[in-house]
């Protein structure tokens, strides 16, 4: 991807620059191998951040259910992982080798069509884009042609949220159940469970997040991007300039979709297990605020808050269980009360304009020492 004053302007660039040297640099060389596997699990969640940018910083789409898309993608690469793991030599001691446990308890003894064929590597590549691509296309068609948005909107996406959960626990034979989908142990004969497996993942997906990033800012700074802004902003005068209003919304709602699943996929490799808990409203709604305190007006700003808000939940998990959903709302109203734009607000406000002087401030002494070197006078 070529850097340049085009594609990221000064405080872009430095933004891309300092995230690169922390999750490259910093990050791998700093921590051990456990807690670099909790920051790619952090990570995971920042390809829904990145999406939310687009569909609700840019597009002004509200979504409260992007876990759906997440727990897609993840189930998706699951079923892969799985069936690689219920080889018949691994599955002999069931009452049906060759099919995942959960499948031999609630005494299925054949392998579901829909699961065939998820045996191709390739297959499920692709069913990790279009599955949750295809499923955020239909609601989009069926919500956005129909100038159903705002609050509507969201309700309608925590409902599909919450029908998702209940789809996946219902179906114990065919989904894992409450359970999920544990005990992923290869990826095409490569064990994924080791340390070294665990620092490559994570560099995979850090390369993963970039490629995404820089198909976000290819967006933003496209016509596309500005019709999405205007579209936010004043959403019937674009309708009267010609510009179809609900496909521009369907493209937004499926990158974000797409970015989600993307996420979820890679959860599925790091963690080694996928279930129901990362579908439903609750998680659907953390993505939300990870969004808004990183800033959703900011592609930087969403990573780090997706980053941020999940450490400082390992933290106070680990010290007071009982306090981090409180924490979490009351993150979430001083985001609402104090810093509207999140992080990426306060930096714009308070920290850029003071770098900026700095390097203004350079400039000018800069020119001046120039000047009088060249008027005869003696240099410092």
């Amino acid at each position: 991807m070529i850097i340049n004053s085009r594609f990221f302007n000064r405080s872009e660039l430095m933004g891309f620059i300092a995230l690169a040297a922390v999750l490259f640099v910093i990050l791998p060389l700093t921590l051990d191998v456990f807690r670099l596997n909790l920051v790619a699990k952090y990570l995971t969640y920042a390809f829904v951040a990145l999406g939310l940018v687009l569909c609700w910083g840019y597009g002004g789409i509200l979504s409260l259910g992007q876990g759906v898309f997440f727990g897609l993608g993840g189930y998706c690469m699951a079923m892969f992982l799985k069936l690689e793991a219920s080889s018949v030599e691994n599955t002999k001691i069931q009452s049906t080798p060759g099919i995942p446990d959960f499948m031999d308890w609630n005494q299925i003894t054949a392998l579901p069509l829909f699961w065939q064929p998820f045996h191709s590597l390739t297959f499920t590549i692709f069913a990790i884009i279009l599955v949750p691509g295809l499923f955020a296309l239909i609601i989009g068609t069926a919500m956005f042609k129909r100038r159903v948005g705002g609050t509507y909107f969201a309700i309608i996406t925590q409902a599909v949220a919450a029908i998702l959960t209940i789809l996946i626990v219902g179906q114990q034979g065919y989904t894992g159940g409450i359970n999920g989908m544990t005990d992923l142990r290869t990826l095409k004969g490569w064990d994924i469970r080791p340390d070294h497996a665990k620092i490559i993942l994570y560099f995979v997906e850090v390369v993963l997040l970039f490629a995404c990033i820089g198909i976000a800012q290819f967006i933003r700074l496209t016509k596309l991007g500005r019709i999405l802004v205007a579209m936010r902003e004043q959403e019937d005068r674009v309708r009267f300039s010609g510009y179809s209003v609900a496909n521009f919304k369907i493209f937004a709602f499926c990158m974000a979709a797409i970015f989600a699943a993307i996420g979820g996929a890679m959860f599925a490799l790091n963690v080694g297990f996928m279930s129901p808990s990362f579908v439903g409203i609750v998680p659907s709604i953390e993505m939300v605020i990870y969004t808004a305190v990183g800033g959703r007006m900011s592609i930087f700003g969403a990573i780090w808050g997706a980053i941020l808000v999940n450490f400082a939940k390992t933290s106070l998990s680990e010290s007071f269980p009982q306090l981090w959903l409180f924490g979490l709302g009351a993150l979430f109203i001083a985001v609402v009360l104090a810093f509207p734009n999140g992080l990426s607000g306060l930096w714009a406000d308070y920290v850029q304009p003071r770098i900026d002087q700095l390097f203004a401030s350079r400039r000018a002494k800069a020119g001046w020492n120039d000047n009088s070197v060249a008027d005869g006078a003696p240099a410092e």
